[in-house]
């Protein structure tokens, strides 16, 4: 029997939830398997079985359902004919080619950034690097990664161009998932940092053209440290 017949009776949403409206159960499991998966806590392969992940999370199988087709839309979880689901794999070619499109986005961002940023947004940058700083002098590698996300999201939010910021967004979590694998080497995770350092000094100096170039290497760095974590079969 297949893994989502196996729950006779499903867990009503409001009583087992405290009255929680159905979109906030979809959205609250999505970001909670999102991270699970980013994080590596699921790694590549797994088989996500429904009726655990409702035992796990609280709800019935509609969130956990449509959580589950959020994540396959971004690239995270394979939908397979058979209706099991399975965390995707990360294969060398893609995750190549998606290195060279999300620096390029980002560094364009950069340079857009640089035109529009005000001194309260460099010092916010600022204080983001500084506890990125902290955190990895405390190898809480989890909090680094937080905001490492979030001072690239807010360098393209400074940017304020829509479309770009949509296409953006769209690829984050699967740059994101790939991104993890490379901090797990000591000597990259603190290359990173160092280059960060670079990449806002050009910030608040407006220096576009220097920080295109700088996001752009920075991303295209990380690769020779992913791509022994990679799937080289076919994935097509």
């Amino acid at each position: 029997m297949d893994d989502t017949d196996q729950i006779a009776q499903p867990v009503d949403d409001d009583a087992a939830t405290g009255g929680r409206r159905k979109g906030q159960l979809h959205t609250e499991a999505a970001a909670h398997l999102r991270s699970m998966v980013l994080s590596g806590e699921l790694p590549p392969g797994t088989r996500l079985r429904e009726q655990q992940l409702c035992t796990e999370l609280g709800v019935s199988r509609t969130p956990v359902r449509e959580a589950l087709r959020t994540l396959a839309a971004e690239g995270l979880v394979d939908l397979l004919p058979n209706r099991s689901v399975v965390v995707s794999q990360l294969h060398a070619p893609d995750v190549a080619d998606l290195f060279t499109v999300f620096g390029t986005i980002e560094g364009l961002a950069a340079e857009l950034a640089c035109q529009k940023i005000t001194e309260a947004e460099v010092a916010e940058i600022g204080r983001l690097l500084a506890a990125m700083v902290d955190y990895h002098a405390a190898r809480e590698r989890a909090e680094y990664m937080r905001i490492n996300q979030l001072i690239h999201q807010r360098t393209v939010e400074i940017a304020a161009n829509p479309v770009l910021y949509s296409v953006w967004q769209s690829l984050v979590p699967r740059v994101e998932r790939a991104r993890a694998l490379a901090n797990l080497d000591t000597g990259r995770w603190t290359q990173a940092l160092i280059e960060h350092t670079k990449m806002f000094t050009a910030l608040a100096a407006r220096d576009g053209a220097m920080l295109g170039p700088l996001t752009r290497k920075h991303f295209e760095n990380s690769l020779p440290y992913i791509a022994p974590q990679l799937d080289t079969s076919p994935n097509r």
